[in-house]
């Protein structure tokens, strides 16, 4: 410990917290909830025609609210090449998988993370300036008394709004709330509610995605005959191609 009883550590990340709510844009950081690897050697496919097999299946399954892109992350420094990762996002949970060669092999990996809606400085001035410029407008067309008295009724509506948006009557206007720039992230910082159904759906989220992903890399390394090895470099046991012999087998 230092004399002032704050680690280097916490000290610097610390700043880095300040830093990111006075500059800060948007959140791009998260946590890392889970990952896989897997490696198949002497095999090659176009990692594009990966992407669009798992958009196909992700499409065709209809799950509400979940956006699909692509983007380049770098592979080392700034002037690095880049590498394409498909991305999966919903409710502030991003899924991001990449296909790429690897010298003479060939690696798919996966990445379930959660990237929290953080308040920034610019959402608070911007939410100020809406209201000034509101309160403003009201104060000149009512005066100062009638225009309070307005300006207040405004925010418990849209506080009431922001609430009703949670029932599941209104899921449209919850996804509608939640693509808003500055609105979404105080929306989800302090009316979402966090429901057993969120909660419920989240979970098969993260839990059903990545095996999708890790079935289509499997078929498509078996339709060439290839072996495909997870990270501690054994076959994945929950496929028929890879299943040892039942026991019978070897009376």
């Amino acid at each position: 410990m230092t004399t002032s009883g704050i680690k280097p550590k916490a000290k610097s990340e610390f700043l880095r917290n300040c830093i990111d709510f006075v500059f800060g844009f948007e959140n791009k950081k998260g946590e890392i909830l889970d990952s896989w690897i897997l490696f198949a050697d002497g095999f090659s496919f176009p990692p594009q025609e990966f992407y669009a097999a798992i958009d196909k299946e992700m499409t065709a399954r209809k799950i509400p609210s979940m956006e699909i892109s692509r983007e380049d992350f770098s592979e080392g420094g700034l002037l690095s090449d880049k590498r394409i990762y498909l991305r999966l996002f919903r409710e502030r949970l991003a899924l991001y998988t990449c296909a790429a060669p690897f010298g003479t092999g060939y690696f798919f990996s996966f990445r379930a993370v959660y990237v929290p809606a953080l308040v920034r400085l610019w959402h608070i001035l911007a939410f100020v300036l809406f209201f000034g410029l509101i309160g403003s407008l009201l104060v000149s067309l009512l005066g100062f008394t009638f225009a309070v008295a307005a300006l207040v009724s405004l925010v418990f509506a849209l506080a009431a709004v922001y609430r009703n948006a949670t029932a599941a009557a209104v899921g449209n206007l919850d996804s509608l709330l939640l693509k808003i720039p500055v609105i979404s992230i105080i929306y989800e910082n302090w009316f979402r509610e966090d429901t057993f159904y969120r909660i419920d759906t989240r979970s098969l989220y993260l839990q059903q995605l990545p095996e999708i992903v890790r079935r289509l890399a499997e078929e498509i390394t078996a339709a060439k005959g290839a072996k495909l090895l997870d990270d501690n470099g054994r076959p994945p046991v929950l496929r028929e191609l890879y299943k040892r012999p039942p026991a019978e087998a070897h009376q």
